[in-house]
């Protein structure tokens, strides 16, 4: 424990899922947390619940000033800016290509990589000042291969991959740490409400996506918080441009690609 001490983060999408799990695990760890969504009775909530150790700002991801609100609300609070985290997301559009309408594809870059853009800008450039810091985005292993999402979701999310190693180069010489995760399909509201059709069905969504998952195990979000902390503490500290995906092989690494190694093999 204390991996985070001293640290102070802003968490996009914190209120729920993998934020959630976030903000929870670095607070544990001695760390002090903005929570940044627009989820306010969620937010809110969950503030209280962790006291003096977060706070809750209102947050619309795809509005600069609602972002610059939220770190300005980092430093304000607790003194600096140590950690940004980029992950606040939806599925968005989803369909063929052909019926996806120009409105419905902007709206969901928008919250899927505008708001990561936005969320690095800035701040980079309150990082840049201090001499250190770490951003983590979250992309997904939609990110880094085909055909495991909607058409735009993946698109963003390879963007979302792309702009964290082209930043990670300039920040490099300042000290600043660029990163990402690359989380499979893990027990939240969002992936509740596709794989059952209810956003509040976290059981039965458990149990589906655990069925899929080696060893019958589905991620939850703390697990995908243990990474966040690696990234975000001095223990990271020589991790800069890395995507790390964390699918127990179900995904990127799919059958597909085990077809000369089976399960079993039998000798003679």
């Amino acid at each position: 424990m204390g991996r985070m001490q001293g640290l102070n983060s802003v968490v996009t999408g914190g209120a729920r899922g993998i934020g959630e799990g976030i903000v929870r695990r670095f607070v544990a760890e001695g760390g002090r947390c903005v929570i940044a969504d627009i989820d306010v009775e969620a937010g809110e909530r969950l503030a209280a619940e962790l006291g003096d150790s977060a706070i809750f700002v209102r947050t619309d991801v795809t509005s600069e000033a609602d972002i610059l609100a939220a770190i300005d609300a980092c430093i304000e609070t607790f003194g600096s800016l140590d950690v940004m985290i980029n992950n606040a997301g939806v599925v968005g559009v989803q369909g063929s290509i052909i019926d996806t309408e120009l409105p419905d594809y902007e709206r969901t870059m928008a919250i899927l990589l505008t708001s990561v853009y936005l969320g690095t800008k800035h701040a980079m450039r309150v990082m840049k000042a201090q001499g250190h810091g770490a951003i983590i985005n979250t992309s997904s292993t939609a990110g880094v291969q085909g055909g495991l999402g909607p058409h735009i979701y993946t698109t963003a999310k390879h963007g979302v991959i792309g702009l964290s190693k082209s930043v990670a180069v300039e920040a490099a010489p300042h000290g600043i740490r660029v990163n990402v995760l690359c989380p499979g399909a893990t027990l939240s509201s969002l992936t509740a409400g596709l794989v059952t059709g209810d956003p509040d069905a976290l059981d039965a969504a458990y149990e589906r996506l655990a069925s899929k998952y080696p060893g019958g195990k589905a991620p939850r979000p703390e697990d995908m918080a243990n990474a966040a902390v690696f990234l975000a503490s001095d223990e990271g500290r020589f991790m800069n441009g890395a995507v790390i995906v964390m699918d127990a092989g179900k995904e990127v690494l799919s059958d597909r690609a085990a077809k000369f190694y089976p399960a079993e093999t039998t000798h003679a």
